[in-house]
């Protein structure tokens, strides 16, 4: 008789995190913050079609880095969920810390009682009437989530983005400076995965508006915030070393290949 196979259940916690950190780390990183006109998204991004950063509702954006089709079905999920409760009850009542909780809630339980996790990474923001209003919400693949006071950093190799940020990030930045020191983030030394999936030396690069997904959600504007900045709307926004043209071609969407997910309401991993 054969002996049933058995690993213990920190083991297995273990070996998910190691899975879904790595699925994560391959992925082109992304960056959230909080300007003096309400919330940046700064992601590096080559695809046009398949977007790292979205629209969930009114004042509510979102931004994603892993696997595409895992976090684009829990984004449509939380639209629907959005859509739903504004409707049933009150716009004022679909919040980014009631978006967020749901998240953190589907990723948790399919990182515990799913074979496999979710390998994607998670930010929700909402803008608010004042900057003092902001909210940034970060969740990971185990749901463990947290509120952000100034930035956001997610895929890639986030160390190095995130101590540069620290050195350069200021409370109320105008927003080419905030994009400024978003690019300062992503194009330092060390950031880039693929470079250190291939084992290449650390170097600085220059991203152009090609190589950038950007948004903003715009206090400004009336019910619906979230903006697209795109051609030459972002160009002019860029420093100057930053428009000129980017040579090289990148995966779709600049992260991992697709595998299957499950939506929102179905907690889990199909």
């Amino acid at each position: 008789m054969t002996m049933p196979f058995y690993s213990s259940v920190d083991q297995l916690l273990r070996d998910r995190s190691e899975l879904a950190r790595k699925g994560i780390a391959r992925g082109r990183s992304v960056v959230v913050l909080t300007y003096a006109g309400g919330v940046l998204f700064v992601a590096e991004n080559r695809s046009t079609a398949l977007h790292k950063v979205s629209e969930i509702y009114d004042k509510i954006g979102f931004a994603a880095v892993g696997r595409y089709n895992e976090f684009e079905n829990l984004r449509t999920g939380g639209i629907r969920m959005a859509d739903f409760r504004g409707f049933t009850y009150d716009r004022r009542d679909v919040t980014g810390r009631m978006l967020a909780n749901a998240y953190a809630q589907a990723l948790g339980t399919a990182f515990v009682e799913q074979q496999k996790p979710f390998e994607v990474e998670l930010c929700v923001a909402e803008v608010g009437a004042e900057s003092g209003g902001d909210q940034l919400y970060r969740i990971t693949y185990d749901g463990s989530i947290t509120d952000e006071p100034r930035f956001v950093v997610m895929g890639g190799q986030t160390d190095p983005i995130s101590t540069k940020l620290q050195e350069t990030y200021e409370h109320g930045l105008e927003l080419g400076a905030a994009i400024e020191v978003a690019l300062g983030g992503l194009q330092v030394p060390g950031a880039d995965p693929a470079a250190s999936a291939n084992g290449a030396n650390a170097a600085a690069r220059v991203l152009s508006a090609e190589a950038l997904e950007v948004a903003v959600l715009d206090r400004t504007r009336e019910r619906r915030t979230f903006r697209r900045l795109e051609g030459a709307a972002l160009t002019e926004l860029l420093p100057a070393a930053n428009r000129g043209t980017e040579p090289e071609p990148d995966v779709a969407g600049g992260d991992d290949t697709p595998a299957a997910g499950g939506a929102l309401g179905e907690g889990g991993s199909s």
